[in-house]
């Protein structure tokens, strides 16, 4: 009865998600709890596998809030522009040095771990020097989906906040371990986009001898310089080609502080210095350095609720998204949901597959981030994953950290189950399904490499 139940509560939420009939905090929450009661628990009951649920997961809704305050305020305070300008001037006018340009700029400003604040500064800051030299704006949104997507492992990002979150594990530990294959997945990013750059370059070069197989319509010097070539509008209204656009926001230069940026940057590096070191609580750590960056450059009590309020929203969304998380994970874990789930599982799974859970989920992270977005992976696909993997003594945590190499991290970009990314082919005024296709095995290949690099460094256990 529990594993139907279990399996009921699981299957609901998903198609909720994925068909997007509810916001995710009313799946999250609401279907678990009616779950409960179905399966015979008293009111009183379920509101203690709820408690317990949020308790759980207290401690990454805190490190995310003021983690989002933190690098919200700095962006503000402009500690960021020196290195946008610095990398605008080294992209030049070569194709490959503005791909490559691109990428660095995407990686530098995911720092935060927001998607849509990465492609507000990175798509409008290069989209000129592409429509100058007539380059393919998939090609511009790929290479921003390459740094944006390998960056969102960072453990203030949205999907390791998930996973730790589900595996009752710090964000923090998750990561950490997981430093050199991220590191691997930069070098081979960059590495990317510096070809694409090259075979963009040669595209160009057979445009200019008169090959009309070369030309692309997303080259901007084909396009006509009439209102369909025109920024993008604030509606926010999709094109007949599938184009969702919209405006990236004015940016408010009143809120800079030129004269603070090595303050800013040294308070960046002892916060995340303290966050890799492990000496701090990650919530701790981030709350000192929302205050203290608060103080330093916002003094006053007005300044202060502006910049808090500024970066509210997006707080919030994604701190009630996790507290619902919480309610799902101590329902389905206190009723004993989990357990009954993984031992049904567990009798239909080949046993000779059991041990290579962990590669599995990495492997196929990219290609799931087209069906199952965030919320509808970690809190809903990965609980079970690891209850099944538990079964055979596969360690929860290996699943959760080959989950985060893939899904929703650097499949991110090209996936259809995030606001994020209609914002990137919104800005960069792309095909949905062209740029799919066009970033989809660049991006995938990047996970795999990631993937094999913590097998070889033993992060992530093989075929034992």
């Amino acid at each position: 009865m529990l594993a139907i139940v279990g399996f009921f509560v699981i299957a609901l939420i998903l198609a909720l998600l994925l068909t997007q009939r509810v916001h995710a905090i009313i799946a999250l929450a609401g279907i678990p709890l009616v779950g409960a009661l179905i399966a015979g628990y008293s009111l009183e009951e379920v509101s203690g596998f709820a408690t317990t649920g949020i308790g759980g997961v207290v401690g990454v809704v805190a490190m995310f809030v003021f983690a989002i305050i933190f690098f919200g305020v700095l962006r503000d305070a402009g500690m960021f522009d020196p290195v946008v300008d610095r990398i605008l001037r080294f992209a030049g006018d070569k194709p490959a040095t503005i791909t490559l340009a691109t990428t660095l700029l995407a990686l530098v400003t995911h720092l935060d771990g927001a998607g849509a604040s990465t492609f507000l500064i990175t798509i409008p800051a290069m989209l000129p020097l592409y429509e100058r030299m007539g380059m393919s704006r998939l090609v511009l949104a790929t290479c921003v989906a390459l740094g944006a997507g390998v960056m969102n492992v960072l453990p203030w990002g949205g999907p390791t906040v998930r996973a730790a979150a589900t595996a009752e594990i710090p964000a923090n530990e998750l990561w950490v371990p997981l430093i050199p294959a991220q590191a691997v997945g930069i070098v081979l990013a960059l590495a990317i986009a510096y070809y694409l750059g090259v075979r963009e370059k040669k595209r160009l070069a057979r445009v200019a001898a008169g090959d009309k197989k070369a030309e692309v319509p997303e080259s901007t010097a084909r396009v006509p310089q009439d209102e369909s070539s025109e920024a993008p509008t604030a509606s926010g209204a999709e094109t007949e080609s599938g184009t969702v656009q919209v405006d990236a926001p004015e940016t408010d230069e009143s809120l800079k502080r030129p004269k603070l940026l090595i303050v800013n940057f040294l308070l960046t590096v002892v916060v995340v210095g303290a966050l890799i070191a492990g000496v701090v609580d990650p919530a701790v750590c981030f709350i000192v350095g929302a205050i203290l960056a608060l103080v330093i450059n916002y003094p006053g009590m007005k300044q202060q609720t502006q910049r808090i309020n500024a970066h509210a929203p997006g707080a919030v969304l994604m701190a009630s998204t996790l507290l619902a998380a919480g309610v799902l994970l101590g329902v389905l874990s206190e009723s004993g949901m989990v357990e009954a789930m993984a031992e049904s599982g567990a009798s239909l799974l080949p046993e000779p597959l059991a041990p290579a859970l962990p590669v599995i989920a990495g492997l196929l992270g990219v290609p799931l981030s087209l069906a199952f977005g965030p919320d509808a992976y970690y809190f809903g696909v990965m609980p079970v994953l690891m209850g099944v993997g538990s079964e055979f003594g596969v360690d929860g945590t290996h699943i959760a950290q080959a989950s985060i190499l893939g899904q929703e991290t650097v499949g991110f970009p090209i996936s259809p189950m995030t606001g994020a990314f209609f914002l990137l082919v919104g800005l960069a005024k792309v095909d949905i399904g062209r740029h799919i296709r066009h970033s989809f095995l660049w991006l995938w290949l990047i996970s795999v490499v990631m993937v094999v690099v913590a097998l070889i460094i033993g992060v992530i256990p093989g075929w034992a």
